[in-house]
């Protein structure tokens, strides 16, 4: 029978000094007006850029103006993704977000895992390797995990060197499914790996160094595994690549 869980109680101490009803409901009412105020006009940058960049109408002339278009877009696309993401992790920390939790196998996830990711594995020369899945089942929501895998395939692809391997697996134990997504990246050092499940936190090495975004794919990672009954753990130290380690319940 599904069930709608929102997310884990915070600590006592944390509740004790949460705000007041009223600040956390302008807070979501902030929320959703920034949301909308923004997401607008950007659907209009995008949709326009996008026809420019084609060149529907005919020829811009000069190519920079094509090329132009194309960066309009591109940069609209990284500010639309930030923007949803603040939403989700604000939504997520103060359990707004419903999940509805069932029994559902592993192995249809892991057969469309790589779907909509084809075509940057082939511009950095990357090998997906899904090891085959045990016909298991966890307590989730297929959505939010389907959702946890697509962020760390992502931060996957974004770490790992030109030529690299990406490893998706899972093994079940008495009580709980682990799913581990691992690449070959420089990785980070293991003093760092707390601060990665912090929103807006990002590696003093190459996670710094090379990477994009606000840091808030872990965090939102790691709130949706809670929200599922399970957390996110991370491995990693200089040099020995980053692993994502999925724990979920499986009774």
């Amino acid at each position: 029978m599904p069930q709608t869980a929102r997310q884990h109680d915070a600590p006592n101490e944390c509740r004790d000094n949460a705000p007041a009803p009223q600040i956390e409901e302008q807070k979501r009412s902030f929320l959703r007006v920034v949301s909308h105020e923004l997401r607008t006009p950007l659907n209009s940058i995008l949709g326009f850029s996008e026809i420019l960049a084609s060149e529907l109408y005919g020829p811009l002339g000069a190519e920079q103006y094509r090329q132009y278009a194309e960066i309009i877009h591109s940069s609209g696309e990284k500010l639309l993704k930030l923007v949803n993401q603040v939403v989700e992790i604000a939504r997520l920390q103060s359990g707004d977000i419903e999940f509805v939790l069932q029994f559902e196998p592993l192995a249809p996830i892991f057969e469309r895992l790589g779907e909509g990711f084809e075509g940057e594995l082939a511009a950095r020369n990357l090998r997906l390797a899904i090891e085959p899945c045990a016909p298991v089942e966890a307590r989730i929501d297929g959505r939010a995990l389907r959702g946890v895998l697509a962020n760390l395939l992502q931060n996957a692809i974004a770490f790992s060197p030109d030529g690299g391997v990406i490893t998706v697996s899972a093994r079940a134990e008495p009580a709980s499914l682990e799913i581990i997504v691992r690449n070959e990246g420089e990785g980070v050092d293991d003093a760092d790996l707390p601060r990665l499940l912090q929103p807006f936190e990002q590696g003093e090495n190459a996670l710094t160094r090379h990477g994009e975004g606000a840091g808030l794919g872990l965090p939102i990672c790691d709130l949706t595994c809670q929200a599922m009954g399970g957390r996110l753990q991370l491995v990693s130290g200089r040099g020995k690549g980053f692993a994502a380690h999925i724990l979920l319940p499986t009774g």
